[in-house]
């Protein structure tokens, strides 16, 4: 288990999170029911006026500016990585459709011709309660494609995985543990000799 840096540069603060702060200040040696607290709280900043919530929007301006500085400096214990979000690589097959999605995208511009100024969420709901009262042997027909789809997609991941497997150098190939991969390591080994 990996624990956390103690020399990581702590989060930034929302500017809600500063006017919480805020409160938390105006009521330190009273005993507050956290739930009417935070109650309290939401409703006197949702009833704020933009002037009132200048200072706290500068407050959390100025701790974001901090934290991009900090992070910018952070580098992270041998071993570990800093995070973030993998990228997608745009050559990776799509994923398979589940049967409600196929369904989804076969009704979906029906129901936007019928009714073209609804909403995504509205068309959502429609299309969910259309799914729900489906009959099976209705299902059944989406459910088919569905798996016919994920057929797909696992033959197209097969295929790219190999792929890749040969365009990858030898340092991170080596680490994987899948035959075609250790193939092309020893492969590439000896065309180094």
């Amino acid at each position: 288990m990996v624990r956390k840096d103690p020399n990581k540069p702590k989060g930034r603060m929302s500017s809600y999170a500063f006017f919480v702060k805020y409160c938390r200040e105006e009521v330190k040696d009273e005993s507050v029911d956290f739930a009417e607290f935070s109650k309290s709280c939401s409703l006197r900043w949702k009833g704020m006026d933009d002037g009132a919530r200048k200072k706290f929007l500068e407050c959390a301006e100025s701790d974001r500016q901090r934290y991009e500085r900090e992070m910018a400096r952070y580098v992270p214990p041998k071993g570990q990585k800093k995070k973030g979000r993998r990228k997608k690589d745009p050559n990776a097959p799509k994923r398979n459709l589940s049967a409600f999605f196929i369904f989804s995208n076969e009704e979906r511009p029906k129901i936007k011709a019928t009714n073209p100024k609804l909403g995504i969420g509205d068309i959502a709901k429609i299309l969910s309660g259309q799914w729900k009262t489906l009959q099976p042997p209705q299902k059944s027909r989406y459910d088919i494609a569905a798996v016919a789809d994920k057929e797909r997609y696992l033959k197209a991941m097969r295929i790219y995985k190999e792929t890749a497997a040969k365009v990858k150098p030898k340092s991170s190939s080596s680490s994987s543990s899948s035959s075609p991969s250790s193939s092309s390591s020893s492969s590439s080994s000896s065309d180094e000799e």
